[in-house]
């Protein structure tokens, strides 16, 4: 079966089962080795959240493709940009101003504020620099700028994939 076969709805399902199942696991590592995840750890779990919400739009209407997909790209994008910031924060820590040592600022505050209303999900008790664990060398923040970085590209192809 040729991948352009394979109808749009099953793409966004992949997807939105993808990043619902990171979280799910990202959750469980974090019960189960005691990680304490920091706001910018928060705030990703949000965005997979949020991305994961979107590809069920798709798959409930798939008629509407390019929004949806080119929502998941600008997502994925910003994700990019989260993790990037975070895996940087953690390899200069020296350099970095450390999350909750400031002013905070809007991710900040938005996790502040999800963390009070949902803490099992959204409650930060950890720090941005710190890589309490990791996998072949590379931290939870590296593996979470590939994802983005790969939903991105899973997005272009979405918007590429002919219906």
């Amino acid at each position: 079966m040729v991948c352009r076969d394979i109808p749009v709805r099953a793409w966004f399902a992949t997807l939105a089962l993808g990043v619902f199942g990171l979280v799910a696991v990202g959750m469980l590592m974090q019960h189960m080795l005691r990680l304490a995840p920091c706001p910018l750890c928060i705030f990703q779990r949000l965005l997979y959240l949020v991305i994961g919400a979107i590809a069920l739009m798709g798959w409930l209407l798939p008629m509407l493709r390019h929004l949806w997909a080119g929502l998941v790209a600008l997502l994925g994008l910003g994700g990019v940009a989260v993790a990037g910031y975070q895996t940087w924060m953690q390899a200069f820590p020296e350099l970095a101003t450390e999350c909750g040592y400031s002013e905070p600022n809007l991710i900040e505050r938005l996790v502040d504020w999800l963390g009070m209303q949902w803490p099992g999900l959204f409650m930060a008790t950890g720090f941005c620099t710190s890589r309490e664990w990791e996998f072949l060398g590379l931290s939870m923040a590296n593996w979470s700028l590939l994802v983005f970085a790969g939903i991105v590209g899973y997005a272009v192809c979405l918007m590429r994939h002919r219906a």
